[in-house]
C-alpha cells in the first residue's frame, strides 16, 4: 500500500479523526516541571531497556496517576506548548524552537502508532519474546505421534504418557531491520505536527506490513529447520472452492483453523463465493470493510504470499516472535543536528512452535 492509498484508508481516516486528549480540567505539572528532558534522559532510558515514556513514568520521575488525563510525556509536551491537533496545531519549525529533546520520543510513538493501525500481526502469533542475544534456537515439539501424549488409564509399571520437548538443529539469526526517513529540513519546517505525524504513522503502518510479510515467509518455508508447512493441493488447478476450503479446514485436528492468510487476488475468490454471500456479512464488510470469517477463520491479507496459495493457521500454537532489540528512532541526529535522516531500527525474527499447526492450501499445481 503506498502512501496515496494509506491516507485514504479506514485505518488511517480513523486515527486522523481523533482529537487530541488534552486536559479538561487541573493537571499537576508540578512534577513534571522539575524534569529537564535531555540526551543524558534518553541514554538512562537505553540503558535500562526502557523508552523515554517509560522512564518519565517511573516513581523517580512523574508518574502518572490512575484518572490521569496525560500521561508523563504528554506533560512534558504541554509544557512546552506543543499541540498535536487543533486550530492551530505546532509546526515542526516551531517543535524545534520550543523542545527538540521530545522530537525522537513523539516520532517513536506516532510510528507505533502507525503499528496499531495494523493489528493483523497479533492475531498471527502464538508469543512474543525479548531476548538479550542475537542467536535463538526454537523448540523442537515432537507432535508426530500423538499417541504417545493422550490420557489412558495408566496400570503399574506402565509408561506414563509424554510429549518429547528438544531444542531444534538450527539457530536462528535474530536480524537488524532499519528505516531512513530521509527529507530535508526546508521540506517539513512548515508542516505542522498534525502532518507529520500521519507520515510516521504511515512508516509503523508499512513496518508491520512487512512483518506479516516475514511470518508468512515462515510459515511457508520454514525457520532453517527443515519444518515448512505441509501443502495440500486444491481438487483442480487453478480454481478454488468452497469444498477445498473445507479440506483445508479438515486438516487441522486436534488444532483449529483460527486464521486464514490470502494475496487480495485469492481474498476477492473468497470473498465471492456463493457459500459466503452471506446478507449480514456482506453488510458488515459494505458499512465498516470487516472481513466475515469464514469457517470461523479470522481473514488476513498479505500480498508478500504467492496468490496461488492460501494459508490456514491455528495461530495459538504455530509462530512466535523474538525481539531483541525494540523499536527505536536514533535521537542524537533529531536532537542535535535538525534532522535529514532519521534512523528507525529494530531487531526482530520468526520461529515455528508446532509445525504441524499451519497447512498451505495450493490452488495452481
Amino acid at each position: 500500500m503506498d502512501f496515496t492509498h494509506f491516507l485514504n484508508s479506514a485505518a488511517a481516516r480513523k486515527l486522523s479523526e481523533q482529537t487530541e486528549e488534552r486536559a479538561r480540567g487541573p493537571v499537576d505539572f508540578s512534577r513534571a516541571s522539575e524534569i529537564e528532558v535531555n540526551r543524558d534522559l534518553y541514554l538512562d532510558a537505553e540503558s535500562r531497556g526502557m523508552t523515554l515514556s517509560e522512564l518519565l513514568e517511573c516513581d523517580e520521575y512523574d508518574p502518572s496517576p490512575i484518572d490521569s488525563q496525560l500521561d508523563a510525556f504528554e506533560r512534558q509536551l504541554a509544557l512546552a506548548g506543543i499541540r498535536l491537533s487543533g486550530r492551530i496545531p505546532t509546526t515542526v519549525e516551531q517543535f524545534y524552537q520550543k523542545a527538540p529533546s521530545l522530537l525522537p520520543e513523539f516520532m517513536l510513538r506516532e510510528i507505533k502508532r502507525g503499528q496499531a493501525m495494523r493489528p493483523e500481526l497479533g492475531k498471527l502469533l502464538a508469543s512474543s519474546s525479548t531476548l538479550a542475544s542475537n542467536r535463538y534456537t526454537p523448540l523442537f515439539i515432537d507432535t508426530s505421534n500423538d499417541k504417545k501424549f493422550s490420557l489412558r488409564p495408566v496400570g503399574d509399571g506402565a509408561e506414563i504418557p509424554h510429549l518429547l520437548v528438544t531444542e531444534q538443529t538450527h539457530a536462528i539469526t535474530v536480524a537488524d531491520y532499519g528505516l531512513a526517513l530521509r527529507a530535508s529540513y526546508k521540506a517539513l519546517r512548515y508542516r505542522t505536527t498534525a502532518q507529520f505525524r500521519v507520515l510516521l504513522w504511515y512508516i509503523g503502518f508499512k513496518m508491520q506490513t512487512d512483518k506479516i510479510g516475514m511470518v508468512v515467509n515462515c510459515i511457508v518455508n520454514g525457520d532453517g529447520n527443515a519444518n515448512a508447512a505441509t501443502v495440500i493441493n486444491a481438487a483442480s488447478t487453478g480454481n478454488l472452492t468452497y469444498a477445498d476450503l473445507i479440506t483445508l479446514w479438515s486438516q487441522f485436528a486436534p488444532f483449529e483453523m483460527t486464521t486464514m492468510i490470502c494475496h487480495i487476488d485469492k481474498l476477492k475468490t473468497i470473498l465471492t463465493l456463493n457459500e459466503f454471500k452471506d446478507p449480514l456479512a456482506g453488510y458488515r464488510f459494505q458499512q465498516s470493510g470487516e472481513l466475515f470469517s469464514p469457517l470461523g477463520a479470522t481473514l488476513v491479507r498479505s500480498d508478500e504470499l504467492a496468490s496461488d496459495l492460501v494459508i490456514g493457521l491455528d495461530s495459538r500454537f504455530a509462530i512466535e516472535e523474538v525481539v531483541t532489540q525494540p523499536l527505536s528512532v536514533e535521537y542524537d541526529k533529531i536532537i542535535e543536528q535538525r534532522f535529514e535522516e532519521a534512523v528507525i531500527t529494530e531487531a526482530v525474527a520468526y520461529a515455528k512452535l508446532v509445525r504441524e499447526a499451519s497447512v498451505v492450501l495450493d490452488t495452481v499445481f
